[in-house]
């Protein structure tokens, strides 16, 4: 009787542990999962970060770039149109507020007033037809058309950047990971298309 008695309690702790043990299991595995889901969200958020951070490098690179090709436009004119002083203060002004720029909403201000600028000056070429045949003058408005597009190029890769970056931190699980984390909202660069018309070529 004493064998029977102590197989049936050893039978009964074994079938408590059976649901118990499946409930650690799931339990367990679920943490596990939610883990998994977190530290991907956190992973992933930080990629589309760095990816607005390295858009927003190239386009300062371009603005800089723009920046460094605009004294010598600014010298070669005044070889032929010298007395055109209020086009070149222009832009000189619109180039030092466009470089001393630190912020996107900064940098997208100082872009109509920088391409107005250049608008004005590459008109002048049609006045004086020797500055419109200088080979500088021709390579300089090439290269700071061209630097224009990349501008344009940079700058549009930025705004998506931050839109997908965005779209991340604000939804689940992303928005609860975002509020752990360090990961601001960012600022999209909108400079105004109607008074952003790309410098034109035309010789």
């Amino acid at each position: 009787m004493v064998h029977l008695s102590l197989g049936n309690h050893s039978d009964t702790l074994s079938g408590q542990k059976g649901p118990e043990m499946v409930a650690v299991i799931i339990i367990v595995v679920v943490v596990v999962l939610l883990a998994l889901v977190l530290v991907g969200s956190y992973n992933g958020i930080v990629r589309m970060r760095n990816q607005v951070d390295n858009g927003w490098s190239q386009i300062d690179v371009q603005i800089k770039r723009r920046a460094d090709l605009i004294p010598n436009l600014v010298e070669t004119v005044k070889g032929y149109a010298a007395h055109e002083s209020g086009t070149f203060e222009a832009v000189v002004a619109a180039r030092n507020a466009s470089v001393t720029a630190n912020t996107p909403s900064e940098a997208a201000a100082a872009e109509a007033p920088m391409v107005a600028a250049l608008g004005r000056i590459f008109a002048l070429a049609e006045a004086y037809p020797d500055l419109k045949a200088d080979a500088n003058f021709r390579q300089l408005q090439s290269e700071i058309t061209a630097t224009e597009d990349r501008i344009a190029y940079a700058r549009q890769f930025y705004n998506d950047s931050v839109t997908r970056y965005h779209d991340k931190i604000d939804t689940f699980p992303g928005v609860a990971v975002s509020k752990i984390g360090s990961f601001p909202r960012r600022e999209l660069f909108e400079a105004d298309e109607a008074d952003r018309p790309v410098p034109k070529v035309e010789f």
